[in-house]
């Protein structure tokens, strides 16, 4: 699930960097600070959307920057275990597909797609389900839920994260609608 956070950090503003408006180099250093990088308490930022307070500045002895104490604002991507989340399929491989939840992909191995063998048609980059000919290819939407979460700080795209569409209500968004408007028409 996507947050608003409402933070504090010291920020250097570099002294090549001095003459100009203060509030614009701090975003500045904020974003390229925080920006893709991972945090296992407070998730996967995604965007630093603004400084709200800047405090005094602090000069360190033999150090040519300036130390200010800023609150920002941020966005981050936290996710948990067993949350259904949606995404979409960027990559198809002989083992899976690639989901990409905005900022960070997820892996969906072949086993956890569907109860049905699963072919994977490299050709038109998609995986093909053997018995009722449902496929999942690149761009589709898929709905699934978390269930494996490793999330590496020193190197987010090193960090891991496993998804399940094997229960009802979860897979290919066009496999809901399709099963939906069936059972539908059954109940008519």
């Amino acid at each position: 699930m996507y947050y608003k956070l409402k933070l504090n950090d010291k920020v250097r503003v570099p002294p090549e960097r001095m003459g100009e408006d203060l509030n614009t180099v701090i975003l500045d250093v904020l974003q390229e600070q925080f920006e893709g990088s991972v945090d296992k308490e407070m998730g996967i930022f995604i965007a630093v959307t603004g400084v709200q307070r800047v405090g005094e500045g602090e000069i360190i002895y033999s150090d040519g920057g300036v130390y200010y104490d800023v609150d920002f604002e941020a966005v981050v991507l936290r996710l948990a275990l067993q949350e259904v989340i949606e995404g979409i399929v960027v990559e198809t491989t002989s083992f899976g597909a690639f989901i990409s939840l905005g900022p960070i992909d997820a892996m969906l191995h072949m086993s956890q797609i569907s109860d049905e063998y699963i072919d994977h048609d490299e050709k038109n980059s998609r995986l093909v389900c053997k018995d009722s000919g449902r496929t999942l290819g690149v761009g589709d939407t898929v709905r699934a839920r978390v269930v494996a979460l490793s999330l590496n700080e020193r190197d987010p795209r090193e960090s891991k994260i496993g998804l399940t569409m094997r229960q009802p209500g979860l897979g290919n968004l066009a496999w809901i609608v399709a099963d939906r408007n069936s059972e539908k028409q059954e109940t008519e």
